[in-house]
């Protein structure tokens, strides 16, 4: 890509930003557009803002980006209050990307553009004007001592992202212990879920088991059991295996929950609760021994539609190379009878087809990870999240490399074989220019069309004309998507790392990135997503987790450059850097991941402490009971209300 097709990138995106940020700071001050701005303000009966227009005025009709500043002046704690410690992981995510790329953008632009620039040949020099690659790793000189800076820079990018993980890995943990404290009242602390539960040789009853065994072997902490019947059966209350228990304190939910409680571990297995509005009831009926089939139909499907995807990006890494299909196939060439035509078809128009793929996939994984049998919709979202992050990772990262690469050297390689390993060398420094427009248009065109919510907006208008008689206008209310926005931020961390040292031009970009994400995200947690759950942060460790991959990936890149350059020598020195990367998660796993999926009987008991002082712990105890009806069991009767807590409860 030239450098004409990178700023014509750059001027659409910036320009649509400016123009669609103005326009959502207009429209979101109009009453009539509250239902798409101000979804979840209406749902919880909130005040309005105070920048909404109650009437007609000069001041609604300026634009205004106020909003942006004021977001970063909301503390963590006012974020945890209003919207969870699982929404403040989303949001620590954007940080880490400010801090570390803001770190990076400074050693690469004041030490590695200089060295890059200065340790190439005169004749290089003279062809700035046709690519940026005179900035990058790949002009330098093969076995030039100029490459021990990058080695040197990689080093502190190295130990400087191992910093920010510790500490943020810290942080969010002790966050966690305290949020689960804060919230000890929550009914999941004193309940349990067991799966794959026997049936009772005498009764032939799954929830007569379950009451034996439970108060035989947990005699002085065993509350009470809730059997989960199959609704598709009601007249015949069908045996499904699955039940919630209650205990009398959190102690005695936690060893239930993490013990093995019978001898063939596929049965009677038992987890911690999710929060009762978590719960995917209609999972519950799914066997527990029937579950692997569902786990390789997910990954087969999964597999497919990777496969399917290399279409559309062989495709986009098809236009990018225009100027060598235009050799190719010289009628192409009428492109450029239209002025700046070529510039917008190679800049802008490839990230823009790249990024509306790219839009569809999380929530085709969601849909796949539905068919998985996920008890709770915040692990049916984890497994999501992952799923995207891989996919975006194999067919955006490397297919787009690789693609890319192809199409520009095949016809050089097979003339020169021998300058084969130099090629190969300088094929991710290639596809540079493309990441920076990818970068540009997910975050300058995404973000902003983000906070536009540019459908729900078309539609509200759309109803409001067709059917101007409503009178009751219904929020557009949606959970928070966890699942599509942690993976694609994941994925621009792992770009940015992999070409920090190989092309740092990409890293003020990202600064801008993670900067406007912050804003628009937290404005849309603050009015428009509903907080649908929350899982005391257990989003961190896959966020550490992807981090963790991107940290590899810029190592081992950086070993096999180092090599091709001639420089064997750095690429020896840089093994130890993976080697003490990988040494570190593993610490990491050992220090911070168990307490984040295990609950400390320490905290427990303090927690169980404070409720028997206050007197307080048979009544969370009745609550934990009733809490697990499912959602069409609310509207009762005062004689069914007045039924035992044992129960059975039904399941659709």
């Amino acid at each position: 890509m030239n450098p004409g097709g990178l700023a014509a990138s750059a001027a659409i995106n910036l320009g649509l930003a400016v123009v669609v940020l103005s326009l959502f700071s207009v429209l979101k001050r109009q009453p009539y557009n509250s239902p798409v701005y101000l979804a979840k303000c209406m749902s919880t009966g909130e005040s309005m803002p105070g920048g909404w227009c109650r009437s007609s005025s000069t001041r609604c009709a300026v634009p205004s980006f106020a909003w942006i500043p004021a977001a970063f002046r909301l503390s963590e704690e006012e974020v945890i209050r209003m919207c969870g410690l699982d929404a403040l992981v989303v949001l620590r995510l954007f940080k880490f990307g400010m801090k570390f790329f803001s770190v990076c953008s400074l050693v690469g632009l004041l030490i590695l553009v200089p060295v890059n620039y200065a340790s190439q040949e005169s004749s290089d020099k003279a062809r700035i004007s046709h690519s940026l690659d005179s900035f990058s790793i790949s002009k330098v000189e093969r076995g030039s001592n100029w490459l021990w800076v990058h080695f040197s820079c990689l080093c502190i990018i190295s130990f400087y992202v191992t910093y920010l993980l510790h500490k943020e890995y810290k942080e969010i943990l002790e966050k966690r212990i305290q949020h689960l404290d804060l919230n000890r009242k929550r009914p999941d602390q004193l309940t349990v879920l067991v799966r794959g539960i026997p049936l009772c040789m005498e009764h032939r009853e799954h929830g007569c088991y379950v009451d034996h065994f439970f108060s035989k072997h947990y005699n002085s902490t065993y509350h009470a059991y809730q059997i989960v019947h199959n609704r598709t059966n009601i007249e015949q209350l069908t045996d499904l295996p699955v039940a919630f228990v209650t205990f009398k304190s959190r102690v005695g939910a936690t060893l239930a929950a993490e013990a093995q409680q019978h001898e063939n571990p596929l049965l009677l297995t038992t987890e911690h609760a999710s929060e009762p509005k978590d719960v995917l009831w209609h999972n519950l009926d799914i066997p527990y021994q029937r579950l692997v089939i569902h786990r390789i139909g997910v990954f087969v499907a999964a597999f497919l539609l990777t496969v399917f995807f290399t279409i559309p990006v062989t495709a986009v890494q098809g236009i990018i190379q225009f100027e060598k299909i235009k050799q190719w196939f010289p009628p192409a060439r009428a492109v450029q009878l239209i002025p700046g035509l070529n510039s917008i078809l190679t800049g802008y128009l490839p990230s823009a087809i790249l990024n509306g793929f790219i839009y569809l996939i999380p929530y085709a994984m969601l849909g796949m990870a539905s068919l998985e049998g996920m008890v709770s919709k915040s692990k049916k979202e984890m497994k999501a999240c992952s799923m995207v992050f891989y996919f975006l990772v194999g067919n955006v990262f490397f297919l787009s490399v690789l693609s890319g690469s192809l199409l520009n050297q095949i016809g050089e390689s097979f003339a020169h074989p021998k300058e084969i390993p130099s090629r190969l060398a300088s094929a991710v420094s290639a596809q540079s220019d493309f990441f920076i427009t990818y970068i540009l248009t997910d975050g300058m065109s995404g973000f902003s069309f983000e906070v536009l919510q540019f459908g729900f907006l078309t539609w509200n208008f759309l109803k409001g004309h067709l059917f101007s008689g409503e009178s009751v206008q219904e929020p557009y209310l949606y959970g928070f998507p966890y699942y599509r926005v942690i993976p694609i931020v994941s994925l621009a961390i792992l770009i940015g790392m992999v070409y920090a040292v190989i092309a740092p031009l990409l890293l003020p970009f990202l600064v801008v990135y993670f900067l406007l994400g912050y804003a628009v995200f937290l404005n849309q947690m603050q009015d428009v997503y509903e907080i649908s759950y929350d899982t005391c942060g257990q989003y961190w460790p896959y966020i550490h987790h992807y981090i963790f991959v991107a940290v590899v990936l810029m190592q081992i890149t950086m070993i096999g450059l180092f090599g091709l350059k001639s420089k064997p020598a750095a690429s020896f020195a840089t093994i130890p850097l993976l080697a003490f990367n990988i040494f570190f998660n593993e610490y990491c796993k050992k220090r911070f991941l168990p307490s984040f999926y295990h609950r400390p009987i320490q905290n427990a008991k303090v927690n169980d402490d404070l409720d028997e002082q206050e007197g307080t712990d048979k009544d969370w105890c009745e609550q934990a009971v009733t809490a697990y009806r499912p959602p069409w069991m609310f509207a009762v009767t005062s004689a069914e209300e007045s039924c035992s807590s044992t129960e059975p409860l039904l399941v659709c």
